[in-house]
């Protein structure tokens, strides 16, 4: 990292960054091409820490995916624009991760369940609720596990 000063290393400060974020960016390489796509996702703590998403049961990033495994994802929040008298004074305060790892599909219909139950912690604090066998088929969960994560800030 370029600005040391901003770095964040305490790990409580960069959960609590993911625990605010509404949105995980996540960044495939599709055929020497980047693809980013934002999803909502849960988090679950460990080592290694997971992000889980949902998708569809097709489309494209699956099919990159099927190809290369590799992400980075990228989250950011208490976004706060800063005035100046002159254009080039203006700034924006932020916090923000930036990590690494390796995703794939989860197959297993509990680990489906659990990687659903972390996401909808995320957005409603409950983490216990029953899943429609016809809404498991149709849904595929990813679940990727964190290899390498930094934070940064501007206050």
């Amino acid at each position: 990292m370029r600005r040391n000063d901003r770095e964040i290393t305490n790990q409580t400060e960069i959960e609590t960054i993911i625990q605010k974020a509404d949105v995980c960016r996540i960044a495939l390489i599709d055929d020497g091409l980047p693809y980013i796509v934002a999803l909502n996702f849960g988090y679950k703590a460990g080592n290694p820490a997971v992000l889980y998403f949902h998708c569809a049961n097709e489309g494209r990033k699956l099919n990159i995916i099927e190809k290369n495994n590799s992400v980075c994802f990228q989250m950011d929040v208490d976004h706060e624009l800063v005035s100046a008298k002159k254009a080039c004074g203006y700034t924006m305060k932020f916090k923000s991760i930036v990590g690494y790892g390796k995703i794939h599909k989860v197959v297993s219909k509990e680990e489906k369940i659990e990687g659903l139950n972390y996401i909808m912690k995320q957005y409603s604090e409950n983490d216990n609720f029953d899943y429609a066998d016809k809404m498991l088929d149709i849904t595929t969960i990813l679940k990727l596990k964190i290899e390498k994560l930094t934070g940064k800030k501007k206050e």
